[in-house]
C-alpha cells in the first residue's frame, strides 16, 4: 500500500515538474521582447570580441574586384580592419575607437579621419557603408524595437522587427527592418531606409555554418536598391569569438604599421 502511494506521489511530482519546466520555457520564449531578440542576434554575430578573415567581392556593371580582410573587434567600442590583398590595396587600414574612425592609406602614407557625416559613404567602393563595417551605431541601444510580424523568411519562421532611431541617437538610418530566425536567432535579412521611407539597400544572409563556438551565416550579400548591377558579397572564411584581443591592435601606431 505504502509503495503504491509513494509511487503515485512520485508520478504526480514528476508530472508537475515536467509541466512547470515546459510552461516555463514557453513563457520565457513569449516574454522575449523585440530588443531581446535583436540583442541575441547581435551577440551571436559579434560576441564580446572577434578576430577573423573575410573575403569581400565588389561587383559593378563595369568591373569586379575581390578583397581579403583581417578584422578585429572588441567590446563593441573598437574595430580594426586590415586589407591583405590585392596588392594595390594591401595595407590599407581602418580603425574605430568609440565614435572616432580613421583610414590609413599606405601608398601615400596618409591617415584620414572620417567625420560622422561620411559614415554613410561606401567603404572601399563597396555597397557596405563605413558604419556597416565598423558598427559605430548600435542596433541594440540606439533604436526602439517593435515586432511587426512572425512570418516565413527564406524557408524559416522568423521575427520581422522594425528598428526606429531613438530621439537624439547618432545613427545613419531612418528605419531598419530586420528578420531574425525564431529557433536560433540567426539573422536572415536586413533592409535599410532613409528618414523619408525610401529603401536604400538590403542585406541577405545565407549558408549557415559552424564557426568557432557557434553557427552563423557565412555569406552576406548587400544589394543597393537603385544601382542596377551593383552588389557586394562578404564571405566569412574563419572567425574566433570571445578570445583575448591585444590592446595594441586598436592604436594609431598599429594602423600605420605595415608588416
Amino acid at each position: 500500500m505504502n509503495n503504491n502511494l509513494n509511487a503515485a506521489k512520485f508520478s504526480a511530482v514528476l508530472f508537475f515538474c515536467m509541466t512547470f519546466l515546459a510552461l516555463g520555457g514557453y513563457l520565457h520564449a513569449e516574454e522575449l521582447s523585440a530588443k531581446d531578440i535583436v540583442k541575441r542576434a547581435d551577440d551571436l554575430m559579434r560576441g564580446d570580441s572577434l578576430q577573423g578573415r573575410y573575403n569581400m567581392t565588389v561587383t559593378t556593371p563595369g568591373w569586379t574586384r575581390k578583397l581579403e580582410l583581417d578584422v578585429w573587434e572588441r567590446s563593441r567600442n573598437e574595430t580594426f580592419i586590415r586589407i591583405l590583398s590585392p596588392a594595390k590595396e594591401a595595407g590599407v587600414g581602418t580603425l574605430r575607437i568609440k565614435e572616432s574612425m580613421w583610414n590609413y592609406l599606405p601608398n601615400v602614407e596618409k591617415t584620414i579621419k572620417i567625420p560622422p557625416s561620411m559614415m554613410l559613404q561606401p567603404w572601399m567602393g563597396s555597397d557596405f557603408a563605413n558604419d556597416d563595417l565598423v558598427k559605430e551605431s548600435s542596433i541594440v541601444n540606439d533604436y526602439n524595437h517593435t515586432i511587426l510580424a512572425e512570418e516565413d523568411k527564406a524557408g524559416s519562421a522568423a521575427y520581422k522587427i522594425e528598428l526606429i532611431p531613438k530621439p537624439g541617437a547618432a545613427v545613419t538610418w531612418g528605419k531598419i527592418l530586420y528578420w531574425i530566425r525564431k529557433d536560433d536567432f540567426v539573422p536572415l535579412s536586413e533592409e535599410y531606409y532613409k528618414e523619408n521611407g525610401e529603401l536604400i539597400k538590403a542585406l541577405v544572409y545565407s549558408e549557415v555554418k559552424k564557426m568557432n563556438d557557434r553557427s552563423i551565416p557565412t555569406i552576406w550579400v548587400m544589394t543597393p536598391a537603385k544601382k542596377e548591377g551593383h552588389q557586394t558579397v562578404i564571405e566569412v572564411v574563419s572567425v574566433e569569438y570571445n578570445t583575448p584581443v591585444e590592446s595594441g591592435i586598436f592604436t594609431m601606431e598599429n594602423l600605420k604599421r605595415i608588416k
